[in-house]
């Protein structure tokens, strides 16, 4: 139920601080939830009486241990199509969300990543609580979709904490704070190398279930067309939960063999593959901070598809691509995800030499790019100079 009318009021930051040092944090998706139990660390070490609330996942409610919700196995989709059939869903955690930063009435509301839900839940704070402090982490590539939107998140946020180096020029320029604090994989990706096995292919095809089910029989394909001339390659999956393990072995059937699944291993297996085909998103900049050779395979339904290709105006979909400006790892989108020709680009960068330290020393320059290893500490700082403003 929500809290009667009357105690909706909201209070003065000053008053606010008086009352609670509350932050309510909201990410939706499993990244986002490693990214905000480690922004909760950093802040509680900065603020020991601070108090979270909110919604993310498991992680995230064990560092709250109070009102926290952990909702990211139902959040989490993916796709045009699979939001308007979860609309119904949204929209009651989008007003329920709005009752809940009513209710808490923290100092602050920190945005992680999530962007379908975070930015429209932005807009509403911002009219119905002008005095709220709204700060976002993991910013939204809005620059890839709709630069367009950066002047209007100008009038929502009171700052935006960048993980990219480009992103503050354009932020700023709409009129909208926003600092580079690094990226928070930097720090998450130390560490000495793995022995890698030079006859082990290691297949991602995404944490989503849609993904994996458009994603996965590319890469099952890829691999046979590679077993046909070298029958000494093994392959070996991550999946990031046991429900997609198992979409993943009816994929299988009679391949098997050939083929083991790890279950939440994902990085382990960048460190020891020789060579990866990686689905879009978050895994390509692992892999390239992991330095494992790899090319980018990914497809969705037609309709997403479509949409995108209106949408957005940047050049290439994998992270170290756009931050190189050049394609430094071969692409394989929808139509051009052809089994055949992903083989024969695995093959090259698994015979020869000089096109995987070409690859390796581009994923350097990249590394270079993302800042030190102390992102979340200067995530949490800015977070607790913007509180104390």
């Amino acid at each position: 139920m929500p809290p009667p009318r009357s105690s909706l009021r909201w209070k003065s930051p000053s008053e606010s601080r008086r009352v609670t040092e509350k932050i309510y944090l909201v990410a939706g998706e499993a990244s986002g939830d490693n990214h905000g139990a480690a922004l909760m660390r950093a802040l509680r070490g900065r603020a020991p009486d601070l108090q979270f609330v909110g919604r993310g996942g498991p992680k995230m409610r064990a560092i709250a241990a109070g009102e926290f919700r952990d909702w990211v196995d139902e959040a989490a989709v993916v796709g045009l199509w699979e939001v308007i059939k979860h609309y119904a869903f949204f929209r009651e955690q989008f007003r329920r969300t709005m009752s809940e930063i009513a209710k808490a009435n923290p100092a602050a509301v920190v945005l992680i990543d999530y962007p379908g839900f975070n930015l429209r839940l932005a807009r509403a704070l911002r009219k119905k609580f002008p005095s709220l402090k709204i700060l976002y982490y993991i910013s939204p590539q809005v620059w890839a979709w709709n630069r367009r939107r950066i002047m209007k998140m100008g009038r929502w946020l009171d700052l935006m904490l960048c993980i990219f180096p480009f992103e503050p020029v354009l932020y700023n320029a709409s009129g909208l704070k926003a600092v580079f604090v690094g990226h928070p994989m930097t720090e998450e990706m130390q560490g000495p190398a793995d022995t890698r096995d030079l006859r082990l292919i290691g297949l991602f095809p995404g944490s989503r279930q849609r993904e994996v089910r458009k994603i996965f029989p590319i890469m099952r394909a890829t691999a046979s067309e590679l077993l046909r001339t070298d029958f000494a390659l093994h392959f070996e999956v991550a999946a990031a939960s046991e429900s997609l393990a198992e979409i993943i072995r009816k994929d299988l059937r009679d391949d098997a063999e050939k083929f083991s699944i790890t279950i939440g291993g994902a990085r382990g297996l960048m460190r020891r593959a020789a060579v990866g085909l990686v689905a879009s998103g978050t895994a390509t900049l692992e892999a390239a901070l992991s330095k494992l050779p790899f090319v980018l395979v990914y497809r969705v339904a037609w309709l997403t598809y479509l949409a995108a290709r209106v949408a957005v105006r940047v050049k290439y979909i994998g992270m170290p691509n756009v931050l190189a400006d050049r394609e430094i790892v071969p692409e394989f989108i929808q139509h051009e995800a052809r089994p055949r020709q992903i083989a024969l680009t695995v093959k090259r960068l698994l015979s020869d030499q000089s096109e995987r330290t070409r690859m390796l020393n581009n994923f350097d320059s990249v590394a270079k790019k993302l800042g030190s290893s102390e992102a979340t500490a200067n995530a949490a700082d800015a977070i607790i100079a913007e509180l104390h403003r």
